[in-house]
């Protein structure tokens, strides 16, 4: 076995989310001696996609429920895609993990009126009262929690403002042309202030980057999201499946300066209604649970209604459930729509359909390993067969706790013979004749073009015209910013640019194989869904 000293971590964790920060805290109390290395691009060591999840956690708890009902909403969401052991053991060990959170503080909400009972809503797609949430930003109260507890940890250390630029296998270094039996060894990061980029070798590396909202114009993630993790592992050579199946949240607040802002699912499960500009509730013309049919259902739904009526939005409405009851369960929605000028005590806003979860990603077995040794995945930016062709809502939560625990306890398991495997040594970075960016125009308007045109053509409703139009501009795109990429040194922006287009060529990759219609991949040039040829993953 090597020198313990010649590796700069153990363990190094790309993303902050609940993924990263869980399988960092369990692989560091299972590895009492280990060094742990956590990465993030921004400045605020908990501002990952977590972070602004609004809805909750669903996992079992209440009397009227049990896991096979959890299971059977879930396999049902699918599309017929998920992977029924997958479904299985993730609602049955979620609520351990659950127990796990609130051991460590997680202040999950408690009923009004019964104060030793936890307060349980509803969301699409359940048929029954199971999310978990604390008010309306649960994302932000599991973050500070965890991150919280990182910090107290001597031996795990948060990497701020930092992007990891590509992962490191032994056959790149090696130049070998099969990926067969390639080991990750880890990545070479780039200091965003100080513009300087330096390997980093871990005898385990964890991609828990989440996922690539914002490789479309009108999307709800942070602007962290745009696929990183997938990137990378793809140029590593692992593998990536079922990038078509991009979730469209269906209520995002329709306002040009409201970036990003998400109106929580769980407003319609307490009761919102959605309406068109002519005042009428819609959603019973498209599906018996109306505003609580699953995500993809409603999203599609509203499209419809927009494109059938010619209107730039729909409505959302939950003023009839009183002042009292909105702010104290959605504290958070109604603080935001009042900073652009909507009340949702006395009013219904206006609302549309934006790119909001990756169902896909990096292909990872019951354990979080990828295809590639030593390189596991987490959270959004993995396809563990969870989520099928749709997402349950508040299922990802759910599935980043028990996946990354489960990866953590793998890792330490393979750990002793990780660490004799981590030969070559990764070297220096070598910025060649490689100049500094001066027209930073070209980057921003070559980011703007992948995401007008993911949205316009690969959107909620695609056609094969549209994808192949699409394709043949982001092979073009893909040509230019890699000539960038060899030409300059690397930015921040450059680096995301490269991963945006990489994804969006994922995806239209993804939706070209997928010769029907189900779940989030709707085709008007097939509109029907063949189980008979494509009853199975979509791979890259």
């Amino acid at each position: 076995m090597q020198n313990l000293a010649q590796f700069d971590c153990e363990a190094l964790v790309i993303g902050t989310g609940l993924a990263g920060l869980n399988f960092a805290l369990e692989f560091s109390q299972q590895n009492p001696t280990a060094r742990v290395w956590i990465v993030t691009k921004s400045t605020n060591p908990s501002d990952g996609a977590t972070l602004w999840a609004q809805g909750g956690i669903a996992a079992v708890f209440g009397d009227d429920d049990n896991p096979d009902l959890h299971i059977a909403d879930t396999l049902r969401t699918g599309g017929g895609l998920s992977n029924p052991n997958v479904v299985n053991f993730v609602i049955r060990e979620g609520r351990e993990r659950v127990q796990e959170m609130i051991a460590r503080g997680v202040p999950f909400s408690k009923r009004s009126d019964n104060q030793n009972e936890y307060d349980f809503t509803r969301e699409g797609g359940h048929s029954r009262r199971r999310v978990l949430h604390v008010a309306d930003h649960t994302g932000r109260a599991i973050s500070e929690t965890l991150v919280e507890k990182i910090q107290a940890n001597p031996r795990i250390k948060i990497l701020t403002n930092t992007i990891a630029v590509d992962l490191v296998s032994d056959q790149k270094i090696l130049r070998k042309k099969s990926l067969v039996n390639a080991t990750c060894l880890g990545a070479y990061l780039l200091d965003i202030e100080k513009n300087k980029v330096y390997p980093v070798r871990a005898a385990v590396t964890l991609l828990a980057t989440g996922g690539a909202g914002k490789v479309y114009k009108y999307t709800s993630n942070p602007d962290t999201n745009n696929g990183d993790g997938l990137a990378m592992a793809h140029r590593i050579g692992a593998v990536i499946a079922n990038m078509e199946f991009i979730q469209f949240h269906p209520t995002c607040l329709f306002h040009p300066q409201a970036k990003s802002a998400l109106l929580s699912e769980a407003l319609r499960g307490e009761g919102a209604f959605l309406l068109n500009s002519a005042g009428e509730r819609f959603m019973e013309k498209y599906h018996p649970d109306m505003e609580l049919a699953p995500r993809d259902i409603v999203s599609l739904s509203i499209d419809k209604e927009m494109k059938r009526r010619g209107d730039e939005c729909v409505y959302l409405d939950i003023s009839h459930k009183g002042e009292a009851f909105i702010k104290e369960h959605f504290p958070h929605n109604y603080e935001n729509c009042l900073k652009f000028g909507f009340d949702l005590t006395k009013e219904a806003v206006p609302v549309v359909p934006a790119a909001h979860y990756t169902c896909g990603g990096v292909l990872s077995d019951e354990s979080g390993h990828t295809n590639i040794r030593a390189l596991f995945v987490a959270g959004e930016v993995a396809h563990t067969g969870l989520h099928g062709a749709n997402r349950l809502a508040s299922n990802s939560l759910l599935e980043a706790a028990v996946f990354s625990w489960r990866a953590a306890k793998a890792a330490t398991e393979e750990l002793p013979l990780l660490k004799e495997l981590q030969e070559p040594s990764i070297p220096a970075w070598d910025h060649g004749f490689a100049k500094e960016e001066e027209e930073e125009v070209i980057v921003s308007h070559n980011w703007d073009e992948v995401r007008t045109l993911m949205w316009n053509y690969v959107g909620i409703v695609r056609s094969n015209r549209r994808l192949e139009y699409a394709a043949r501009r982001i092979a073009m795109l893909k040509q230019e910013v890699n000539q960038c990429y060899w030409e300059r040194k690397l930015s921040k922006n450059l680096v995301e640019l490269r991963n945006l287009v990489t994804v969006a060529d994922l995806i239209v990759k993804c939706s070209e194989q997928r010769k029907e219609s189900r779940g989030l991949h709707q085709n008007i040039d097939y509109p029907e869904t063949n189980n008979e040829l494509f009853l199975k993953d979509s791979l890259v």
